[in-house]
């Protein structure tokens, strides 16, 4: 265990009597986590021998900057703002033609992407919200109105659509937050949240909904499992009965209507998968 993860843990301990005052080796600790998460340096959660981990300290950091910061007022020219210090100007306030080369990443105007989030390389971002924790890799396209909540992960060449969002999970710690592997296809108006993972290569049709509740069904097999969509699987939204009351209404649900290897992924279109 590093020396600052020592620290964050401890303060986690006391954390109701963290503030601004706190000792300045607490309010370092958490103002270095996120300036390390805004570089990329260190993310929230990341594969460790194929299997996704929380860095539990890191979300705790996260958490205890709402308690050593204190609120500002942002005046602009048609409304103001209230937000943390630490995260009321947002990631890229003050850049400049050489800042935004140094990150090389795409913005558009209107795209709020607060203090403590990553942005990869080569990543779009449409008018969209990006939280705090969040890791958004290389290549990637967050479409108009997307949303990268909290501590989320989202992979390299995913497209997330327009009016979609990847919930995020700060509290529990301990909790996984909602991961989005590489190259995955969010359809438009999506919700996945509540530390779902979707599996690399898979294609979500549009108005998915998914949190850690939802049934997901294999059509071939009929298998019904939780929070996991496989790798390569196409997905539409469906609807399950209650098999002690048929006339009780329908629960909705997610269901793989079939799984792609990645030659077939690479050389298919999303509306072909979709198509059945």
């Amino acid at each position: 265990m590093s020396d600052i993860e020592k620290i964050i843990n401890d303060a986690w301990e006391i954390k109701d009597q963290i503030n601004k005052d706190s000792d300045k080796s607490i309010t370092d600790a958490v103002k270095h986590i996120l300036k390390d998460l805004d570089q990329g340096k260190i993310r929230v959660a990341e594969k460790v021998n194929g299997e996704w981990v929380t860095h539990q300290y890191i979300k705790k950091a996260i958490m205890l900057s709402f308690r050593t910061h204190e609120k500002e007022v942002l005046q602009g020219p048609y409304s103001s703002w209230t937000d943390l210090s630490v995260y009321l100007k947002g990631k890229t306030a003050g850049w400049g033609p050489e800042e935004f080369k140094k990150a090389g990443f795409r913005m558009l105007p209107n795209s709020p992407v607060r203090f403590g989030s990553f942005i990869n390389k080569n990543a779009v971002l449409m008018p969209c919200f990006i939280n705090v924790g969040a890791y958004v890799d290389s290549n990637t396209m967050m479409d108009t109105f997307s949303r990268a909540g909290s501590c989320c992960q989202i992979g390299k060449n995913c497209h997330i659509s327009a009016g979609s969002g990847v919930g995020g999970v700060l509290e529990p710690a301990q909790a996984l937050p909602t991961i989005i592997e590489d190259n995955v296809f969010l359809g438009a108006m999506s919700e996945v949240v509540e530390g779902v993972i979707v599996g690399e290569g898979s294609v979500l049709s549009m108005g998915m909904y998914i949190g850690q509740s939802t049934k997901i069904v294999n059509r071939s097999t009929g298998e019904i499992t939780y929070g996991k969509i496989p790798p390569y699987s196409v997905v539409v939204p469906g609807t399950l009965p209650d098999k002690k009351n048929p006339s009780a209404p329908s629960l909705s649900c997610a269901v793989i209507i079939k799984q792609v290897d990645e030659k077939t992924r690479s050389k298919t279109s999303i509306n072909d998968l979709l198509r059945e």
